[in-house]
């Protein structure tokens, strides 16, 4: 963890930054994320930017390849036959770097809890799977994301989900509880990821599994980056080395850790003034394209 900041710091400012994010939804007809004052109906942003210096809390500067357009909201991470049936304020506010419930491998019937459940795409996506005999608990720390969740699950009548308020490194749950463990982009959130899974390990049940999709870092970021609360809130100031972040999980128990997929970025820095604060450290905008990642990982608690 930076040790410029207290863990309660870093935790405000992503609260604060996903509260503003919900209040666009929960408030006003529309909604985006990244610090900005959104067109109506505009699509939300993904947390996996990278705040430029100086830029508002939160800001983004990811953007696709040149000469790709984007896709919006939940399109990008998500098939259209997911999508299918989920209103606007679902898939809008999609928030993660990847689809978790891609390599989840859900099964009827089973207990499944999402770790920072946002506006709740992954929770209503793991309730079709699981049916109606199996549960889905959305746990997040953001009042203003919960009471958007909520209201999404009343308007869609899903009644096999339940959001609680709760720090994932503290997660409000009784041992061995939960089959499966979700995550999408939140883990890099945490200014103490060595709590956050020795508390996914110690809910799971024996032989459960964990599913992550999140950002990670090819070696270490700039000092100037990491003392920054909001490239904290942009998921990269929180970001471990890949092995590191690996390391951590198994330290925490879990067997058979596995990245499934990695995929690379690319970097908008209209300002210049990401190019500046890298120039300090030796590094270019090229160079962070090829070191930070949206991987998704894939875990399991020994039934031993």
């Amino acid at each position: 963890m930076d040790e410029e900041h207290t863990q309660e710091q870093i935790k405000e400012t992503v609260r604060e930054h996903y509260g503003a994010a919900a209040r666009r939804y929960v408030d006003v007809a529309g909604g985006g994320s990244c610090g900005c004052t959104p067109a109506p109906r505009a699509p939300a942003q993904s947390c996996c930017c990278t705040p430029a210096p100086q830029a508002p809390a939160g800001s983004c500067c990811c953007a696709p390849a040149q000469g790709q357009a984007a896709p919006e909201g939940a399109a990008r991470l998500y098939s259209a036959e997911d999508l299918a049936g989920l209103p606007e304020s679902v898939t809008e506010i999609s928030l993660g770097c990847g689809n978790p419930i891609a390599l989840a491998e859900l099964k009827p019937g089973e207990v499944v809890l999402d770790l920072g459940s946002g506006g709740g795409i992954d929770c209503f996506l793991a309730a079709q799977q699981v049916g109606p005999a199996g549960r889905v608990i959305g746990l997040d720390m953001t009042p203003e994301m919960l009471k958007l969740a909520r209201r999404n699950a009343r308007q869609m009548g899903v009644t096999n989900v339940h959001f609680e308020w709760g720090e994932m490194e503290e997660i409000p749950l009784p041992d061995q509880s939960v089959d499966v463990i979700l995550s999408n982009c939140v883990i890099n959130l945490s200014p103490d990821k060595d709590a956050v899974f020795h508390e996914a390990y110690r809910v799971l049940r024996p032989g459960g599994r964990m599913s992550i999709s999140d950002i990670v870092i090819d070696g270490q970021l700039p000092a100037a980056i990491r003392r920054r609360l909001d490239a904290w809130a942009g998921c990269l100031a929180g970001a471990l080395d890949e092995g590191d972040y690996l390391a951590k999980i198994r330290a925490a128990g879990f067997e058979q850790v596995e990245v499934i997929s990695r995929d690379y970025g690319s970097f908008d820095d209209d300002s210049g003034e990401l190019a500046a604060l890298l120039a300090e450290a030796g590094l270019t905008a090229h160079d962070m394209e090829r070191k930070v990642a949206s991987v998704k990982v894939r875990a399991v608690k020994s039934d031993g």
